[in-house]
């Protein structure tokens, strides 16, 4: 591991803007779309929609809050663990986005709880709607983006810690910019 890796502070700086991004998009959405229809904003391609999801994408473990909260924090607790010690730059913007993405979604799981709803039992404020899929939030799309990334950085064999002695990444460069 590289102290002196600025890596793992990109990481942190990605999930940070993010995350604010989605608390504010999140309490601009119910401030404006709870108790009103749907607002088309492209024809019928994309609406503005306000949901609250106790579950995940695709009505998948809904009712399940804390499970899905207590997978988040191992999320965020294996993020941290590897952050340091990334070699390249693309993954450090992916584990950003996932951090930030899950960030997200965990502090409405934890703070939008109710009166009848214990901790880690909150429901997740969705608002993006698009024709054929699930109701999503920026948090969610900053997690999709980070999955097509990983793909395409895993088909180009980058890998996100270089075991190479040089100190050189997977783009054979130096992770301090140097």
């Amino acid at each position: 591991m590289r102290r002196n890796n600025p890596l793992w502070i990109r990481v942190l700086l990605v999930a940070w803007f993010l995350w604010l991004a989605d608390i504010g998009s999140k309490t601009w959405a119910l401030a404006t779309l709870e108790g009103r229809e749907p607002q088309k904003i492209l024809g019928n391609y994309l609406e503005l929609t306000l949901a609250k999801n106790s579950g995940a994408a695709f009505s998948l473990a809904t009712g399940r809050a804390f499970l899905l909260a207590t997978f988040a924090i191992l999320v965020i607790a294996t993020i941290g663990f590897w952050a340091s010690r990334l070699t390249s730059r693309p993954w450090s913007l992916v584990l950003g986005l996932v951090l930030g993405g899950t960030l997200g979604n965990l502090t409405d799981r934890i703070f939008r709880a109710g009166p009848k709803r214990g901790m880690f039992q909150g429901q997740v404020i969705d608002w993006i709607s698009i024709p054929h899929w699930p109701i999503f939030n920026l948090a969610d799309s900053a997690i999709v983006i980070a999955a097509v990334m990983a793909t395409v950085l895993a088909i180009r064999n980058i890998a996100p810690i270089s075991t190479k002695k040089s100190g050189k990444n997977s783009e054979g460069e130096d992770p301090d910019g140097s």
